[in-house]
């Protein structure tokens, strides 16, 4: 899945919305017709012709092209070789290719372009199963686990963050700044990030269910979850309660945000617990809220999935405490089972 291997830059020429729902990773947009002018070339070719789309197009696409190597292409020397793609590696990235081989860039266009590529994220993701030694990352929420992921990736261990790929930590409380990516944005990072795994070492991601936030996990991936072992983060309610409160303290400058997820609620918690949680929210009491979600809302629902969960526990790491020096010898002893394994 390394499409860069060998090339200075990825340049992706589809239209600015195109590029935005997905892209090969490290890709930059260099549009050579805007949205507006794609969708008036599209119309020009169904009701006129396609001969009168194709000089319109042309005309747009040089010009693009045009603007694209004056800003941004001018300091690039000779040596320079970029990877081009379109849709289907056709006529927008062949025209610009064309224009770049002229200047004497050593360019390259993408076999099939972007269907090309989203055709081996789906083969990955979709339809072969993963060979990576998966070990999930288990414990109630509040147990710092995305935390102790990068922790543990800085101490040399294979880890692929799920939720920060997700841009969502997964619980009600768990959006983050920004929108999530769309699903085929998650699916080309998730599968860059899978493809760079050693698959003789094993493989650490959180334990998660089926969907983060919007965002469905794909089905190689859930299916090899499903399946895989765990490791145990075990640290009494109190300590995640502190360490939620923390977390959760960027909701205190948005406060209306908070309450709309708390709301959310109300069908699974009940009308009079969700409007005394909105009141400890009110009132900046984020550990007890922290607490109260814990009791009523987090630990029950973990129950009720570990239920059905008959994989192997391998091992389980405890820990009075969620302080930074708490999480990094959680990390330290974590980092050497891993080691060992």
């Amino acid at each position: 899945m390394d499409w860069a291997a060998g090339f200075d830059a990825i340049i992706d020429v589809r239209s600015p919305a195109e590029f935005a729902e997905d892209h090969m990773p490290g890709a930059v947009n260099m549009p050579v017709l805007s949205d507006a002018e794609r969708a008036r070339v599209g119309t020009i070719y169904a009701q006129q012709s396609p001969f009168a789309a194709r000089k319109i197009g042309a005309a747009l696409v040089a010009r693009n092209a045009a603007a694209h190597i004056e800003n941004s292409l001018m300091a690039q020397g000779g040596d320079w070789q970029p990877l081009v793609y379109c849709w289907r590696g056709g006529q927008r990235s062949g025209s610009f290719a064309t224009i770049l081989r002229q200047i004497g860039w050593r360019v390259e266009v993408l076999d099939g372009g972007y269907r090309s590529y989203r055709r081996r994220v789906v083969e990955m993701l979709y339809d072969r199963p993963l060979t990576q030694r998966l070990i999930r990352l288990d414990g109630n929420t509040g147990s710092a686990k995305t935390d102790l992921l990068a922790r543990l990736a800085a101490r040399g261990v294979q880890v692929v963050d799920l939720e920060g790929l997700a841009a969502h930590r997964g619980s009600i409380l768990g959006e983050m700044e920004g929108p999530q990516p769309p699903q085929k944005a998650f699916e080309s990072a998730l599968a860059m990030a899978l493809s760079r795994v050693d698959p003789a070492r094993p493989l650490l991601l959180e334990a998660e269910s089926s969907r983060i936030g919007k965002l469905r996990l794909p089905p190689s991936l859930w299916a090899a979850m499903r399946a895989a072992p765990r490791l145990v983060v075990a640290v009494p309610a109190p300590a995640r309660a502190a360490y939620l409160a923390d977390v959760y303290g960027t909701y205190a400058a948005d406060l209306p945000r908070l309450i709309t997820r708390l709301d959310h609620l109300r069908p699974l918690a009940g009308h009079e617990m969700v409007d005394g949680w909105i009141a400890l929210a009110r009132h900046g009491r984020l550990q007890e809220l922290s607490a109260g979600l814990i009791e009523r809302h987090y630990d029950p629902a973990y129950a009720r999935a570990r239920r059905s969960d008959a994989t192997e526990r391998l091992a389980e790491f405890r820990s009075d405490s969620l302080t930074v020096e708490a999480r990094e010898a959680l990390a330290d002893r974590l980092a050497r089972w891993i080691a060992s394994a």
